[in-house]
């Protein structure tokens, strides 16, 4: 006897964007937090519900699965042993008038259970959420550092968390929700960091770490540890530094895909930089030059990395080690670098290398070109952008204690001066 093919499940897949081998995939991981044992579907065990020659899984599998879709399995089509459905022969009907018969019944069916809200959340309020994470990113590599921009991020992040609550879900669903919250709290907290406002830094990265975990989520996990990694190294201590950092390069994500792992080494080379590791800095260095060109650029990647990582970020990261380093000369070459090739949207990142290749300029005593080249920094990021702003102090503090007297010195004083009236 012919086996009956599983419609329902079919058209369930269909409306949730799930593949065989995707929903296997889904099944398994729920049910290796429900039994603590790692799944072992693959998409043919799907394809043989689908085709009706497995019409009632094991136990452990239907329990991961009606945790995976939020459905019982008999309104995924799937019949307890013992029993046969009732299927009466129908005249031939429009397929498309099928399909939407099919999931209709699957949203009665949810709409029936007890407990169950009537509002569904899916994949559609992720997609925004999604957008809207897009558009915090832009206004960082724009802005960066601002209290608006952490706030906005924060803000974000509790209205996907309170879509938890706003109704039903699918695993799926709600581990993407968890997602999105955790990459809107690690957004808020580079904000922070970027803003040299380290305690609230930190608050938003505890929230962030427990958000991640709950997301499974292993490209946020990666970006919430290197986060934190760049911010012990902000605040001069390199040692929990490389241990922040160490978490998100042991993560399995970098083994899959060689531009995370170049990330994850040329932030460890900006870390021996602080921790005065010539050796260290050249190493690792070298190595994510050669796994940022093994990287495939057609690649799925998040659009948080697609923003800002790529070669010109590279030598940025190599820039700051060797400026904290204390080797200037090399220090200007990488920073010419990456100007050359900076993408015009790094507004944030170009000021940053402007004014750390003024510091290496004036380092190596060419005072005029390192005015020069510090007076290119828009007047925004220069009095608006926390870190922009203390480095150039720092600038002038330093220029002035070279040269007291000189025409450049009194050229910068009276660019400062200027600058500072405008933004008032």
């Amino acid at each position: 006897m012919e086996a009956t093919r599983n419609e329902v499940l079919e058209a369930w897949m269909d409306e949730h964007g799930y593949k065989s081998n995707s929903l296997a995939e889904a099944v398994n991981r729920a049910l290796e937090q429900l039994t603590g044992r790692a799944g072992g579907l693959d998409g043919s065990s799907v394809r043989d519900w689908k085709a009706g020659r497995v019409k009632w899984p094991k136990s452990a599998t239907r329990k991961a699965l009606e945790t995976v879709t939020g459905l019982p399995a008999t309104a995924l089509g799937f019949v307890p042993r013992g029993r046969t459905l009732s299927t009466p022969a129908a005249p031939q009907e429009d397929p498309d008038m099928k399909r939407r018969t099919l999931v209709g019944g699957i949203a009665a069916a949810a709409a029936a259970a007890p407990g169950t809200s009537i509002r569904r959340i899916g994949m559609s309020d992720v997609d925004r959420l999604q957008r809207r994470f897009a558009e915090v990113i832009a206004s960082d590599h724009r802005y960066g550092g601002q209290l608006g921009i952490e706030q906005r991020a924060a803000t974000l992040a509790d209205e996907a968390l309170n879509l938890q609550n706003a109704g039903s879900a699918t695993q799926r669903v709600r581990s993407n929700l968890y997602a999105c919250a955790a990459s809107f709290r690690s957004s808020a907290m580079w904000a922070a960091i970027d803003g040299r406002r380290y305690g609230d830094a930190k608050a938003h990265m505890r929230e962030a770490q427990a958000l991640a975990e709950m997301s499974g989520d292993q490209a946020i996990k990666f970006r919430i540890w290197s986060h934190a990694g760049a911010m012990y190294r902000h605040i001069g201590r390199p040692g929990e530094a490389f241990a922040a950092n160490d978490v998100a390069r042991n993560l399995h994500i970098t083994r899959r895909d060689p531009m995370f792992a170049s990330l994850g080494l040329a932030r460890q080379a900006a870390i021996h930089g602080a921790a005065q590791d010539r050796t260290g800095i050249r190493r690792t260095f070298d190595q994510a030059q050669d796994a940022l060109q093994r990287a495939d650029p057609d690649d799925y990647r998040p659009v948080w990395l697609l923003a800002f990582y790529d070669e010109a970020e590279l030598h940025s990261l190599a820039l700051s080690a060797y400026l904290a380093l204390g080797d200037h000369p090399t220090a200007e070459f990488h920073a010419h670098r990456c100007l050359s090739t900076l993408r015009p949207h790094m507004r944030r990142s170009h000021a940053i290398t402007t004014t750390r290749l003024a510091h290496a300029q004036l380092a190596q005593g060419d005072l005029e070109a390192a005015t020069v080249t510090a007076m290119q920094v828009p007047t925004d990021a220069a009095t608006q952008h926390a870190r922009v702003s203390r480095m150039l102090q720092e600038f002038g503090a330093a220029l002035r204690a070279r040269a007291p007297r000189s025409s450049t010195t009194q050229t910068w004083t009276e660019h400062t001066r200027d600058a500072w009236k405008a933004t008032t």
